[in-house]
């Protein structure tokens, strides 16, 4: 599953795909950072005023956040009900347990 974002200056796209943004077609992210958690936030603002978010180096206005958080949380809902989605969630289930009873 494919989801448009925008398009770069530069003329690359940026895309949610699957369960990642990408920018021209190569992973960027998972997950998108409000730019008021970001370290850089003045540097961002000065390059792009109306930037409220980063995936990544990438940064977003409120309505493109808000196209590629619908798609990542699309995507994330379709992984988890699915087998390898399940499959993750016990191996990590399991792992945490195991790390419990060697630090006891």
């Amino acid at each position: 599953m494919t989801t448009y974002i925008k398009t770069t200056e530069d003329g690359r796209k940026v895309e949610v795909i699957g369960r990642a943004i990408c920018l021209a077609g190569k992973k960027e992210c998972e997950k998108l950072v409000h730019l008021s958690e970001h370290p850089n936030v003045r540097a961002i603002l000065a390059a792009m005023p109306e930037a409220r978010y980063m995936a990544g180096r990438l940064p977003l206005t409120e309505e493109e956040a808000a196209i590629a958080k619908a798609a990542l949380d699309a995507a994330n809902d379709a992984y988890g009900s699915s087998p390898d989605g399940i499959s993750e969630r016990m191996r990590t289930a399991t792992k945490d347990l195991l790390r419990l009873r060697i630090d006891e």
